[in-house]
């Protein structure tokens, strides 16, 4: 096959050409607007900011967590918006917590997002798990609702 035959060959889908000097931003698709506040949570967390952590939440926002010691132990803790923002201090540790291909759900103003997370404290994984947040958009923005998570030590991966 000639080479622009083969060009022409593996050209599946045209693209509308981009106007020029518009400068328009990429079109938001509706998933990325409450993904922007986990985004958000998560930066709040990075700083030690309880203030930021506070900002994606509902003023009765909740957490729970499904904690599973390496032991096998396991425990469900549920706490208060209060309580998870007292553990944001600041502090010499630096947090990051990422999340891996989250899934989103929106029907309306409620959405579902869902996706594996690890948590790491000064660059070494700590604990990993799923997270799942229920967020509302009121006035129209997204806020959490309520954060649930699972929690382990082990098969954290690299």
């Amino acid at each position: 096959m000639t080479p622009i035959v083969l060009a022409l060959a593996l050209q599946i889908t045209s693209v509308a050409p981009i106007v020029k000097g518009t400068a328009l931003p990429p079109p938001v698709s509706e998933e990325s607007a409450p993904l922007a506040v986990v985004d958000a949570l998560f930066r709040g967390i990075a700083a030690r900011d309880a203030a930021a952590v506070g900002a994606t939440m509902r003023n009765d926002a909740t957490a729970t967590v499904a904690n599973e010691k390496s032991d096998g132990t396991r425990t469900i803790s549920h706490m208060s918006r209060e309580a998870m923002l007292a553990s944001f201090k600041p502090g010499p540790e630096r947090f990051e917590e990422r999340m891996y291909t989250p899934a989103v759900e929106i029907d309306g103003d409620i959405a579902m997002i869902w996706g594996r997370y690890d948590f790491l404290m000064n660059g070494k994984v700590v604990h990993c798990g799923y997270d799942h947040f229920d967020m509302v958009r009121e006035n129209g923005s997204w806020k959490i609702q309520n954060i649930t998570w699972s929690s382990r030590t082990t098969g954290c991966g690299a």
